[in-house]
């Protein structure tokens, strides 16, 4: 595993397929090339892809390029198709980063919960119902590209009608969606963050030039019926701000 330099100039650790819990299934670990110990653990993301079974391949660049930030960023595999649609691959993946990811050099008690598209609402769900958790939560949630009105895999109710019902996410809310997304129109971001504001609550919302699929610094493939790594200057440009809001959020 050796270090490569990113596009920020700064060396990244790439392992990949640490299988995470019992389903077996495995997750990806992006982090800056390892420092002294006395530099600290790195600030740590938990970063669920979206509703396509087991592509955390496709969160790689966006991945990579947060950890040239400095971050620790754990990209698992989950089963939107499974019997549960998921749910215990999810809590698994969130169980193995608050208890693994202090040895791979991150912090997993502190850190920052973040999904695409059917992860976003996932991951907000974690942050409105703490119980499925043992009572933890995540130090910010940041949700791009997502849907809030549909039940979130963790935990099975909406995270809009959880927030209806006077449920508190408890920690910063940052969103990120693409002003050209077709797949996922930017009016749920919307929805989502007047209803967060309404009640109180801390909300962030940046809309960037982008689509569904070049906001994680990909573009969809028709041949392939998959997102894909591209270097097309929009999706770069949204990209890089996605993960600076994942650093801003794992500072804050």
């Amino acid at each position: 595993m050796a270090p490569d330099m990113g596009m920020a100039g700064t060396a990244v650790e790439t392992e990949r397929g640490l299988v995470y819990g019992p389903s077996g299934k495995r997750l990806d670990v992006h982090r800056p090339a390892r420092a002294s110990k006395a530099s600290g653990p790195a600030p740590t993301v938990l970063l669920w892809h979206g509703i396509g079974p087991d592509e955390r391949d496709i969160m790689e660049p966006l991945a990579r390029t947060a950890a040239e930030r400095g971050l620790l960023v754990l990209a698992p595999d989950w089963r939107s198709d499974a019997a549960d649609g998921g749910r215990a691959h999810l809590l698994e993946s969130l169980a193995f980063a608050r208890k693994e990811a202090g040895g791979l050099g991150g912090d997993g008690e502190s850190c920052v919960l973040a999904g695409w598209s059917a992860g976003a609402g996932t991951a907000l769900g974690v942050a409105l119902r703490p119980e499925i958790a043992d009572g933890w939560r995540p130090r910010a949630v940041v949700g791009v590209a997502g849907r809030y009105d549909l039940p979130a895999r963790t935990t099975g109710t909406a995270p809009l009608a959880d927030l209806a019902a006077g449920r508190d996410p408890g920690v910063p809310v940052h969103l990120i969606h693409g002003s050209r997304d077709t797949v996922l129109a930017a009016r749920y971001s919307h929805d989502l963050a007047e209803a967060l504001r309404a009640a109180g609550r801390a909300v962030t919302l940046q809309e960037p030039d982008t689509d569904h699929a070049g906001v994680i610094m990909t573009e969809y493939d028709p041949a392939a019926d998959r997102c894909v790594p591209t270097a097309a200057e929009h999706a770069v440009r949204a990209g890089r701000l996605v993960a600076g809001v994942l650093a801003e959020a794992a500072a804050s």
